[in-house]
């Protein structure tokens, strides 16, 4: 079993910047891939970034290319999402997630999540 925490969201004008963390516990070894999602109200959870936690490959959606970055701290079993520039349109609950496979894109490649932590981008 892997515990998921998210944390670092909250309400913020566009333009400014967050950083969201993800604390894992649990069996954490059987974790190869972290991603972060997020899903707003009345659509479907939409995959924004991924992480291998071995070769530290990293990969994002589109529409956070160039604006989030995800990164890990292995020692301290975190993970972040750092968001600049944020747009109304990042509004959303955030979610970390854990996957046993290589590579995790997918929603059901993951095995554990969090419970969310909210970002709403509002002027």
């Amino acid at each position: 079993q892997v515990q998921l925490v998210e944390s670092g969201g909250g309400s913020v004008q566009p333009g400014v910047s967050l950083r969201l963390s993800c604390a894992a516990s649990g069996y954490t070894a059987s974790t190869n891939c972290m991603g972060w999602f997020r899903q707003a109200p009345g659509d479907e959870r939409e995959w924004v970034a991924s992480i291998n936690t071995y070769s530290g490959h990293t990969a994002y959606s589109d529409s956070v290319k160039g604006r989030f970055t995800i990164s890990q701290d292995n020692a301290k079993s975190m993970v972040y999402l750092q968001m600049n520039s944020l747009k109304l349109e990042d509004t959303a609950m955030y979610f970390c997630a854990a996957s046993r496979y290589t590579w995790c894109s997918k929603t059901y490649e993951h095995n554990y999540w969090g419970q969310g932590t909210q970002v709403t981008v509002s002027s």
